[in-house]
């Protein structure tokens, strides 16, 4: 674990683009041909469920609401638990590049889960950008998915190329063990789930 932060979402983010085109059962790719393939994995503000939605504002553009009506990376700036994953992505400059995505689905880790790397391990990382890159990848499936499709799939295959194991369901569902905190959070080309721990290859 020894990459920055910001370079490691930067190839993550490039390797999205390269995935574009992988094919998966049950998903969608990046680059749906039907309307109703770019529909799949689409969630709306009432699917949205877990413990930690009660740190999503009630209102203005950090609110669900509001969130679901901007691309991946403008929603997560506004939304207040993710500020160390945004401040890496806005210092790699790749905003634009995950916006631009078409369907994907985010395991965005909490503020609390980069804080349990601790201050020391975590500034080692952010001077480091290659460290970060699988991690990251980890993080990022070039397919959208609901909560449902998560738990039908079991399992999905990230751009790390490498699968996450999904298990339980509701409030219990989680990802590779992390816990979901806020899940299938609508963005206009991605699903988002807030998870509790920094997930590793």
């Amino acid at each position: 674990m020894r990459k920055t932060l910001a370079g490691v979402f930067a190839i993550a983010i490039a390797g999205l683009a390269a995935c574009s085109g992988m094919d998966q059962p049950g998903t969608t790719t990046n680059t749906p041909t039907t309307t109703s393939e770019a529909a799949m994995g689409m969630t709306r503000t009432s699917d949205v469920f877990g413990p930690g939605c009660a740190g999503v504002p009630q209102g203005g553009k950090g609110s669900l609401n509001g969130m679901a009506e901007d691309p991946v990376a403008t929603a997560a700036s506004n939304n207040p638990l993710l500020t160390k994953l945004v401040a890496a992505v806005k210092a790699a400059n790749l905003a634009d590049t995950l916006n631009s995505q078409r369907a994907i689905t985010v395991f965005a880790p909490a503020d609390p889960a980069f804080a349990e790397l601790g201050d020391a391990k975590f500034q080692e990382i952010a001077g480091n950008p290659a460290a970060l890159t699988p991690i990251l990848q980890y993080h990022v499936v070039p397919m959208r998915y609901d909560a449902k499709g998560l738990e039908a799939a079991k399992t999905v295959k990230t751009l790390a190329g490498q699968d996450v194991t999904i298990a339980g369901s509701g409030d219990n569902l989680t990802v590779n063990g992390a816990p979901v905190l806020c899940g299938n959070i609508p963005t206009k080309n991605a699903t988002v789930f807030v998870i509790g721990k920094v997930l590793t290859p």
